[in-house]
């Protein structure tokens, strides 16, 4: 059985998750990379990232290399003597990091490779409208996210679900999916697959402005889709036309309705409101809106919105 010396690598709040199952699994963890600490929010203050946050409260070791290509942090990563390196939501690394230790560097996505490769495989299956997603472990080679399969387990997606709640639940997974593929090669037992080649792949771009806009010529499922799987982050975003005001807004949550409450002949984007309820027309039905974000506003419900908010007749979304 191999005596396992494990460099962790990562940033957000997923990835603490999975350096706590490794902790929890007495998995001898002797050091973390994680982002420089950054200015953020609008008073930019300091924040540091939340893998370094926990690892500090774990007084584990902590490296925040700017440049991981740089004398200093190799000789830094060599000195803590790691024979296995795990990555959860890191960045690119370099070949001379992720082919330094002798058992290798694997990484932990969040999608059923080799679909969703890049930076937004969560949103973008939900986007997208699919059924199932999952987790995967796979060993870095050159490029992003193509490396041999080790280990996959796949999770169902709810009809309604949003990014956030399927985010804990492949958060969760993606722990257990970690642990088992530590423990497979701890004890020789890791088997890989390469990765099938496929001419319909599906990417997970980086989320940008300009793909997380609402567009309201799109059928109703599609924009439904669109609104959950960027619930709660970074939100869905489109224009309010109210009157002589234009505001950018975020919307957070949607329903389908039966076509019987929608009136066809209504302009796309155009707004109903009745019972205090917000029905946005798009090019085969409508959506009812649920909750919402106005421009330098909170995050409300719309039934809160209509309370003290003024739509003017033509109303509109674009």
């Amino acid at each position: 059985m191999k005596d396992l010396r494990i460099v962790f690598m990562g940033t957000p709040e997923f990835a603490v998750t999975i350096l706590k199952g490794l902790l929890e699994n007495k998995f001898n963890v002797v050091g973390v990379i994680t982002a420089p600490d950054r200015p953020a929010g609008r008073g930019q203050k300091i924040r540091q990232s939340a893998v370094k946050e926990y690892a500090a409260a774990e007084n584990l070791p902590v490296l925040q290399p700017t440049n991981l290509k740089s004398e200093e942090f190799l000789t830094e990563l060599k000195a803590l003597k790691a024979n296995l390196q795990i990555i959860v939501a890191f960045r690119m690394l370099p070949k001379v990091v992720w082919a330094m230790p002798e058992f290798g560097t694997f990484n932990l996505h969040a999608s059923l490779l080799p679909q969703y490769r890049g930076a937004a495989p969560i949103n973008w299956a939900i986007i997208n409208g699919e059924t199932k997603t999952g987790v995967t472990t796979f060993f870095i080679d050159e490029k992003i996210d193509t490396g041999a399969i080790i280990l996959q387990e796949e999770l169902p997606i709810g009809e309604d679900e949003n990014a956030g709640s399927l985010h804990d639940r492949l958060m969760l997974a993606g722990s257990k999916l970690v642990v088992k593929t530590v423990k497979a090669i701890l004890k020789d037992e890791a088997t890989t697959t390469i990765q099938p080649k496929s001419e319909a792949l599906k990417t997970a771009y980086k989320l940008f402005p300009e793909n997380t806009k609402i567009d309201w010529t799109d059928a109703a499922e599609n924009i439904h889709n669109h609104i959950r799987g960027l619930s709660p982050y970074p939100g869905a975003w489109c224009y309010l036309e109210n009157g002589d005001k234009e505001e950018r807004v975020k919307i957070f949550s949607s329903a389908k309705i039966s076509s019987g409450r929608v009136t066809p002949s209504e302009e796309v984007g155009a707004i109903t409101l009745a019972d205090k309820e917000m029905i946005v027309h798009t090019r085969n039905g409508g959506l009812l809106i649920s909750e919402i974000q106005l421009s330098g506003k909170r995050k409300m419900d719309v039934k809160s919105l209509l309370n003290g908010y003024k739509f003017e007749q033509n109303a509109k979304m674009r």
